[in-house]
This record gives structure tokens, sequence and C-alpha cells, in this order.
């Protein structure tokens, strides 16, 4: 499943990350986001909030698409 189907409060561990697009995965890499991480929803809404290592992001739905977990 990917990352918008995350239950807030739950941390689970990145399986993939599903894009071609090589800039967005690198994005992602940067914040500490590729597979074996630990990642929690903090928060859902228009976008969602999450915690990854002791940092917060608020990150829009087509970047959690790509998030599986």
């Amino acid at each position: 499943m990917n990352l918008n189907e995350a239950e807030p409060g739950v941390e689970y561990t990145i399986s993939d990350i599903t894009t071609d697009d090589e800039d967005m995965k690198s994005f992602l890499f940067s914040l500490g986001c590729y597979s074996g991480e630990g990642i929690t929803v903090v928060d859902k809404g228009r976008n969602l909030v999450v915690s990854i290592k002791d940092a917060r992001y608020n990150i829009d739905t087509e970047l959690a698409s790509v998030i599986q977990i």
C-alpha cells in the first residue's frame, strides 16, 4: 500500500519508492525517505505531515502515492 493509505500515528517501514522520476526520487532521498526507513503519518488533511527520523515534513498526495509501505 502507499503512504496515502496509512493510519495516522502508526510507524511503517518504507518498502519502495515507485516512480521513474529521478528528481522526485532524489528529493525523497534527501528527506531520508528510502527503503527500510521508518515513517509515520502525523496528520492527514489536504497534505500529509510525516515524521522521518526526528524531522517532520509536509508532503502532498502525489509524493505520498509513490512511497510504498
